[in-house]
């Protein structure tokens, strides 16, 4: 089939498999509509639906034959270990087993010497390992006590162990299979037998004579032009405005502060592919039913349960976390499930060491190619230090809780978001771009040329804080009387540090615990 995709391929300037990848995520949009057809009193014909399709994508397609192959190894082990593996070591099992397969292909990709463009099996791996791992964590919820749960868990949780095709849907589930998004277990179970829409406040909201609520397709095409409006300007910008253009002969002749400005504009074009396919593949997702998340309230339908990235909030984030939150999405689900809380020991609360495993695991996912390792090394410390001035500055800048509602901002704190995100934007391209520079060399070159403007920021904000910066903002805030009083143990004993005796070892509440690292997707 490369014969019907070349000459767009050479009209572009990209590869075949580049242009191959974009019609499967644009053949799934028909696919979707399709797909809903199928009717839910049927749920093996949508398990082998996507099975299809995927073999379709895979073969005559992509002719990507051992990959396919490899995957269905990955999840023929991972059904087989998850039933039969009762023990607590189960979970981890899987992720060794799937996390392995996932590094030896990396490694071979590397020896190889194979580029972004060629479309081998390490992407699709990448997002089957996430639905794996999560899979495997999902059943042993499902055996432990429901009071040991939390609230994502007790949601996620599988109690009755699938059938073989119905753990081949799910794990080939096609307008995912290749890029992603990753879904969990239960969003796939709800998606198959439209249980949501069932309820009977989404029911009483639906035209008569229909199953799923209106505005599913206008939402579904508007982001298939979006993503192609994002994969046009990185056509078009991309060969431009690129972090590797940092690495020539011209850019080192200008100014350092030329260099900084005319750096933060390579950020948003390189970022466009990605926004291009996880755009694309939210629409097909759409179609296929996945992604309802209620009514506004006009009583619009909304979609926004497939989103993996949201645009706006990354290139103009009102802080650190705010950008966190929104980008690659789905991914962040996974590491905060399935790594960031698993590796904190019961009962205590999850810091450094847990953030550090869990951006060493993202880069370990993507690969091993050095820039993985110093974009989400220096992704936790980043971390850290937006923690750091969130909890101690920004709590001085808001209204007191005494001020009525819906009160204006003031004018401190209008400073505080600008300067947010201006820093936000500086720190982000600055991180990044080793991720896609990938070699250590060049990398650290790069962030020469920029002056390590990125490190002397984030170093001097850790410094400050933890030379006293933090104690003084504390006691600013208790000044002002912004922290909550201590409250007294059971026998009305405080520790040294104001908490009580009997509360020091209390696991730290779900909600609570959402300071996720950054990461990205190939």
């Amino acid at each position: 089939m490369d014969a019907l995709f070349l000459p767009l391929a050479n009209a572009l300037g990209a590869s075949v498999d580049q242009i191959k990848l974009i019609s499967c995520l644009l053949i799934a949009y028909p696919l979707g509509s399709l797909f809903v057809r199928v009717p839910t009193s049927q749920p093996a014909l949508r398990h082998l639906f996507s099975i299809v399709v995927a073999v379709f994508f895979f073969f005559p397609m992509l002719q990507i034959y051992s990959a396919f192959f490899q995957l269905l190894g990955s999840i023929l082990a991972t059904y087989l270990i998850a039933k039969y593996d009762k023990s607590s070591r189960m979970p981890w099992v899987v992720f060794v087993v799937v996390m392995g397969h996932l590094t030896v292909n990396h490694v071979i990709r590397a020896v190889y010497g194979f580029s972004y463009e060629t479309m081998e099996v390490t992407g699709p791996q990448m997002v089957l390992t996430m639905k794996l791992t999560t899979f495997a964590w999902n059943v042993w919820d499902g055996r432990r006590k429901s009071e040991d749960l939390d609230k994502w868990q007790s949601a996620k949780k599988i109690t009755t162990y699938p059938c073989l095709l119905e753990f081949l849907g799910y794990s080939f589930y096609f307008p995912g299979i290749l890029v992603g998004p990753y879904l969990d277990f239960a969003e796939y179970k709800d998606l198959i037998n439209e249980t949501v829409f069932q309820a009977e406040h989404v029911k009483s909201k639906t035209k008569a004579g229909r199953r799923l609520p209106s505005g599913r397709k206008r939402t579904a095409y508007t982001k298939m032009l979006m993503g192609l409006v994002y994969l046009g300007l990185f056509v078009v910008l991309g060969g431009t405005y690129n972090f590797a253009a940092a690495l020539t002969p011209s850019f080192a002749k200008k100014s350092l502060l030329t260099r900084i400005i005319l750096f933060q504009a390579f950020g948003p074009v390189e970022r466009a592919k990605y926004y291009a396919i996880w755009t694309l593949t939210e629409g097909a997702s759409i179609l296929t039913g996945l992604g309802f998340t209620g009514f506004g309230p006009h009583g619009a339908a909304h979609w926004d349960g497939a989103a993996n990235v949201k645009v706006l909030q990354i290139e103009f984030p009102s802080n650190f976390k705010v950008l966190l939150d929104s980008w690659n999405m789905k991914t962040n689900v996974w590491l905060r499930e399935c790594v960031y809380k698993r590796v904190t020991p019961k009962g205590k609360k999850p810091g450094f060491r847990s953030s550090m495993i869990t951006f060493f695991t993202s880069a370990f996912w993507h690969g091993i190619a050095s820039g993985y390792y110093l974009t989400f090394l220096m992704g936790g410390f980043i971390t850290t230090a937006a923690r750091l001035v969130r909890t101690s500055i920004r709590p001085l800048l808001l209204p007191p809780p005494s001020a009525p509602a819906h009160t204006p901002p003031s004018f401190a704190k209008s400073i505080y978001d600008i300067v947010g995100t201006a820093t936000s934007i500086l720190i982000l391209n600055y991180a990044a771009s080793p991720f896609i520079i990938l070699t250590f060399k060049d990398s650290v070159k790069v962030w020469g040329l920029l002056g390590w403007y990125g490190h002397i920021m984030i170093g001097g904000a850790l410094v400050f804080f933890y030379s006293g910066g933090s104690g003084f903002f504390r006691r600013l805030q208790k000044k002002k009387g912004l922290l909550p009083p201590p409250k007294p143990a059971a026998n009305g004993s405080l520790s040294a540090a104001g908490t009580p005796i009997a509360e020091k070892n209390f696991v730290l509440p779900p909600s609570l615990d959402k300071v996720v690292p950054p990461h990205t997707q190939s």
